[in-house]
């Protein structure tokens, strides 16, 4: 029988109640697990909070102590009834908030969050709920050991904000370290560096953690436990009849994932895809005792009958348009990009190019940034540099999109409908997917468009 890396997200620890849902679903397994824990919810926006302003009011590091300690202590008495297991728990809790206060007042003492105390502070709500799940579920007769990544050994490539986990590295280490027949609690979002010291896996970087411990140890499967209905045709909250996806392909969930569908993280299918070890997404708050996945991601490809699986956006994006006669052309000025905005832990999302324009798409926030370093020094020929960021991307995903004759027709006919003026079209970067960019007040009707012309129980 072999392993299973089961996650549960923020998402599922919104409430002191919602600790009987997770203790059922793992009671639901009956074998040992190596459960993935993210922060409770809404503390990692807590910390990042605390960081921008610790530097001038040190007064919120005992504000943000004396929350962070009775929210943590209110999930724990709610299910721990025994006084000295309470006051055990709450004494490892103090400690660790303890930690966390030092880190602060460096912070505000330095008057500045170097990278690498940025992380380690960002990484606390990760160690607090795995501390308090450990405890709760051994009380509930679950018996389980606590293990951070410093310990068992999940290394990264030290690179602070964003890392990627060292599979070679963390191999050995985590097959020695997570027993087959123990269950394990582990924090999330973080690894280590060579140097020891915590780097974070990215926002929502507790799904990579899942995804790269399961890699490592060669897991049966990746268990994720949501509060939604798994991938959809699109986003329920927007689109009436929004359709659920049983079945998916790595490269159609990374897809989605990319462009905005926010069920899962970017990076979790790249060591999955690799070891053929499927993604099985669960719905907690439909839970009833029987372990029915909502969405599966594997290997397996199959076509949806209109081709298109789903619609997703997103308003994260913004656009660097840099013009010149032949810019296009020029050779090694893609390079030149490329290298001066990794300079600056910049991501670029994509780059389309003409003759006279290349068009680099980024995230909205670092629009601004990457046109004072792209401008600095001046770009070779380039005459000007055009910022845009009042847009939305819109990507459709399925498998065999570039192959089914007529699709591209459909989904530009059913915006055209519509009067919406399209920006950019991307069509062929990927096999599964295709994209476009349109203001973002359009989207939307864009997306409901689309959504009707391939999902309506008549098309």
């Amino acid at each position: 029988m072999g392993r299973i890396v089961v996650k549960f997200g923020g998402s599922n620890l919104k409430r002191a109640e919602d600790i009987a849902n997770l203790i059922s679903a793992v009671r639901a397994y009956d074998r040992p697990l190596v459960i993935v824990v993210s922060a409770l919810y809404g503390v990692t926006d807590m910390l990042k909070e605390v960081l921008t302003g610790v530097v001038r009011d040190k007064e919120l590091i005992f504000r943000l102590k004396s929350t962070l300690l009775e929210e943590h202590k209110q999930i724990l008495f709610s299910y721990v009834n025994h006084a000295i297991i309470r006051q055990e728990t709450l004494f490892e809790i103090r400690g660790r908030l303890d930690e966390l206060e030092k880190f602060l007042f460096g912070i505000h003492l330095l008057q500045e969050a170097p990278e690498a105390a940025e992380d380690r502070v960002l990484s606390y709500g990760e160690r607090l709920s795995s501390l308090l799940l450990t405890s709760i579920l051994n009380y509930k007769a679950i018996e389980c050991l606590e293990a951070l990544p410093e310990e068992i050994g999940l290394f990264t490539d030290g690179i602070h904000g964003n890392a990627t986990v060292n599979y070679k590295k963390s191999g050995d280490r985590l097959v020695q370290n997570l027993r087959p027949d123990t269950t394990y609690i582990v924090p999330g979002f973080y690894g280590i560096g060579d140097n020891g010291k915590v780097t974070l896996l990215g926002r929502g970087g507790s799904d990579y953690s899942a995804a790269a411990i399961g890699y490592c140890i060669g897991a049966e499967a990746v268990d994720v436990w949501k509060d939604v209905e798994g991938f959809m045709s699109a986003d329920p909250k927007v689109i009436d009849g929004a359709n659920a996806i049983g079945q998916l392909s790595y490269m159609e969930a990374a897809e989605l994932s990319y462009f905005g569908a926010g069920i899962l993280h970017p990076r979790t299918f790249e060591p999955l895809s690799e070891a053929g070890i499927p993604v099985r997404l669960y719905n907690i708050t439909t839970f009833s005792g029987s372990l029915e996945p909502v969405s599966i991601v594997s290997g397996l490809q199959r076509q949806a009958i209109g081709i298109v699986k789903s619609v997703t956006w997103t308003d994260d994006v913004g656009i660097l348009r840099i013009k010149g006669s032949g810019v296009g052309i020029k050779p090694g000025i893609m390079a030149e990009i490329a290298v001066r905005l990794n300079g600056c832990r910049i991501n670029i999302k994509s780059i389309i190019t003409a003759q006279t324009a290349i068009n680099v798409l980024l995230s909205r926030k670092d629009t601004s940034i990457a046109a004072d370093v792209l401008l600095e020094g001046g770009i070779g020929i380039a005459v000007e540099m055009e910022r845009i960021d009042d847009i939305s991307l819109v990507a459709v995903v399925g498998d065999g999109i570039l192959h089914r004759p007529g699709i591209a027709a459909r989904v530009f006919g059913a915006v055209s409908r519509q009067h919406i003026n399209i920006r950019i079209i991307c069509f062929g970067a990927s096999d599964v997917a295709a994209y476009f960019i349109i203001p973002r007040g359009d989207c939307i009707d864009a997306v409901k468009a689309i959504h009707q012309e391939f999902f309506h129980e008549n098309n």
